[in-house]
């Protein structure tokens, strides 16, 4: 079902690994901002970034293998869906805990967002699965959506790091 979509799998999976590299660069350049006691940031905020590159490339890649039949292609793209509705859920609960420190953007960019995207991700799958003839349409417009609010979310850790190495490193802790 995805013979005819190869271009745009091999531009997508292109976007996901040119994004994370820039992200590791980005990260290079702070990383005196990822001190111990900013842990809980990195794995809200970094972490999800990572993964929803990662699952955009190994989509990608998956669709890209001529070898692999639809039943094979679909039940791949599913369980990626699946494991990014759970993380997406873990993400939603750490960012629930921390409401106050968060803005009300960033539920939508880390945890609603996501969760909507994967979820399209395992429609996808599943009507791929039934051979129904828009489940490409489906994949596509969710791994573009979360491309698309990965790279927000991209670009609000860039802006943060910035931020933060623009007020000067952190005070020390007592204790």
């Amino acid at each position: 079902m995805l013979r005819e979509w190869h271009e745009f799998y091999m531009l997508l999976g292109t976007a996901a690994t040119t994004l994370v590299a820039l992200l590791f660069v980005a990260v290079s350049i702070g990383v005196g901002l990822l001190s111990a006691t900013r842990s809980v940031a990195t794995r809200v905020y970094m972490s999800p970034i990572i993964l929803h590159y990662s699952v955009v490339l190994l989509v990608s890649l998956i669709a890209l293998v001529p070898t692999l039949g639809d039943a094979f292609h679909s039940t791949i793209i599913a369980l990626s869906g699946i494991v990014g509705l759970g993380y997406s859920a873990v993400v939603s609960g750490r960012l629930l805990r921390n409401r106050g420190k968060v803005e009300t953007v960033d539920h939508f960019g880390y945890g609603l967002g996501p969760f909507f995207a994967y979820a399209g991700v395992v429609a996808a799958g599943t009507l791929m699965l039934e051979h129904q003839h828009y489940g490409p349409d489906l994949l596509a417009a969710a791994l573009i959506m979360l491309l698309m609010i990965n790279i927000r979310n991209a670009w609000d850790l860039a802006v943060t790091f910035a931020q933060r190495q623009a007020d000067g490193p952190p005070p020390p802790t007592i204790g």
